[in-house]
């Protein structure tokens, strides 16, 4: 069960929003790849490595009823295309989905998990 500050949500827009500058501000690189509802959109964050592959986060529900970021797909070296071909599935079946790309070191100690 959550509590009643768990059940409230930044409108997706804003929550993006503040991805991409937090990103910024920590000398990353951000960009929105596809842009959703404005309210109550799902947000995907694509993580790039140094080498240039991406790894898909999504807030997944967990055992204790919150909703943490989870990588949820990893890019392959030799197949970079099946990536990007799920994402275009992804936002083919939930139109109202963001998707942020963000470029930093670390990406869920500093933005999806910091402590």
């Amino acid at each position: 069960m959550t509590s009643g500050a768990d059940s409230v949500r930044l409108p997706a827009a804003l929550e993006v929003s503040g991805l991409v500058r937090q990103t910024q501000a920590a000398g990353g690189f951000a960009m929105v790849l596809h842009k959703g509802e404005p309210d109550a959109g799902t947000i995907l964050v694509v993580a790039v490595d140094r080498a240039g592959l991406g790894t898909l986060y999504e807030r997944l529900p967990d055992p204790q009823g919150t909703r943490c970021w989870t990588a949820v797909r990893a890019q392959q070296a030799d197949s970079r295309g099946d990536f990007d071909a799920y994402l275009d599935r992804r936002t083919q079946q939930d139109r109202d989905a963001w998707i942020v790309e963000l470029t930093i070191a670390d990406v869920e100690r500093s933005i999806l998990n910091p402590r």
